[in-house]
C-alpha cells in the first residue's frame, strides 16, 4: 500500500522547527534571567550580607522604637530564613533591568518598528517609576509613619515588632507604592490602545482623585501623613500620564507603509 504524500496546503507544514527554535530561545532567556538574579544574590550574600541587608531594611523602624528596644524573632529559624529572603528579594530587585532586558530581547524581533518605539520607552519608564516609588516609601514614608505609629502606642505596651511580620509589611508597602507610581504608564497604555481619549482622561480627574484617596487609605498605615504621601504623587503622576499620552500617541503611530491599502 502506498502512503499518501502530505498535502502541500497543510497549514502547519514547516512550522515545527520555528516553534522549537522559539522554545529554545525562551529557555535560554529564562536561564540568563535566573543566572543574573543568582549572581546578584551571591554578591549581596558576600557584601553587605543577609544580616546587613535586613538591618538596612529595618533601620527606619528601629530608629522610631523606644531607646533600648529591639525587634524579635518568633519563629525558630526566622533569624536565618528572613534575612535570606530579604537578600533574594533585593537580588531580584537589583537584577530587574537585566530580567526585563531578556524579556525585551525575546519579544522585540516580532515587533514592528513603531511598536518598538512604544514598548521600549514604557519598559524603561515603568522600571524607573517602580524604583522611585520604593525609594520614596523607604526614605520618606517610613521616616514619617513609624514615629507617628509608635507615638500612639500605650505606655503599658512594650513595642517589639517581629522580623517576619515587619518584612511582610514592608513588601506590601513597597508593592503598593511601586505600583501606584506606575500610574503614568497605565494612562499612556490605555490612551494608546484607544480605550480612552486624552479629553476623557482630563474629565476623569475628579474621579481619579476619589479613587486614589480610597486606595491610599486602604494600603497605607493608619496615619494621615502616609495617606497624603501616596495620594499627592498619584494625582501628580496622573497629570504626567496625560501629557505622556499625548506625546506617545503622536510619535508611535504606525507609518503609512504598515497600513493596509484602502479598499476601493
Amino acid at each position: 500500500m502506498s502512503s499518501t504524500p502530505p498535502s502541500s496546503n497543510d497549514e502547519l507544514s514547516g512550522t515545527e522547527q520555528p516553534f522549537v527554535s522559539h522554545l529554545i530561545e525562551l529557555r535560554d532567556r529564562l536561564l540568563k534571567a535566573v543566572y543574573g538574579v543568582g549572581a546578584v544574590f551571591a554578591l549581596l550574600c558576600l557584601y553587605p550580607g543577609p544580616s546587613g541587608l535586613y538591618d538596612l531594611l529595618a533601620k527606619p523602624l528601629v530608629a522610631a522604637l523606644p531607646e533600648g528596644s529591639k525587634m524579635i524573632a518568633v519563629g525558630v529559624v526566622s533569624p536565618f530564613l528572613i534575612p535570606i529572603k530579604v537578600t533574594l528579594l533585593a537580588g531580584f530587585g537589583v537584577a530587574l533591568p537585566w530580567v526585563l532586558y531578556q524579556v525585551w530581547a525575546f519579544v522585540a524581533p516580532g515587533l514592528y518598528k513603531h511598536e518598538k518605539r512604544l514598548v521600549m520607552p514604557l519598559v524603561v519608564t515603568s522600571t524607573l517609576l517602580f524604583y522611585t516609588g520604593v525609594a520614596f516609601c523607604y526614605f520618606f514614608v517610613f521616616g514619617q509613619a513609624f514615629p507617628a505609629i509608635q507615638s500612639m502606642a500605650p505606655q503599658s505596651v512594650a513595642v517589639s515588632p517581629d522580623i517576619e511580620a515587619y518584612l511582610d509589611f514592608v513588601i506590601t508597602m513597597f508593592l503598593a507604592f511601586g505600583v501606584a507610581f506606575e500610574v503614568p504608564v497605565a494612562v499612556v497604555i490605555l490612551a494608546r490602545l484607544g480605550m480612552v481619549t486624552v479629553e476623557q482622561l482630563r474629565s476623569f480627574r475628579r474621579y481619579f482623585w476619589v479613587a486614589a484617596a480610597a486606595v491610599a487609605g486602604l494600603v497605607t498605615p493608619p496615619d494621615a501623613v502616609s495617606m497624603v504621601a501616596l495620594l499627592i504623587p498619584m494625582g501628580l503622576l496622573y497629570e504626567v500620564g496625560i501629557i505622556g499620552a499625548q506625546f506617545f500617541i503622536k510619535h508611535t503611530q504606525a507609518p503609512q507603509d504598515d497600513l493596509p491599502p484602502a479598499s476601493s
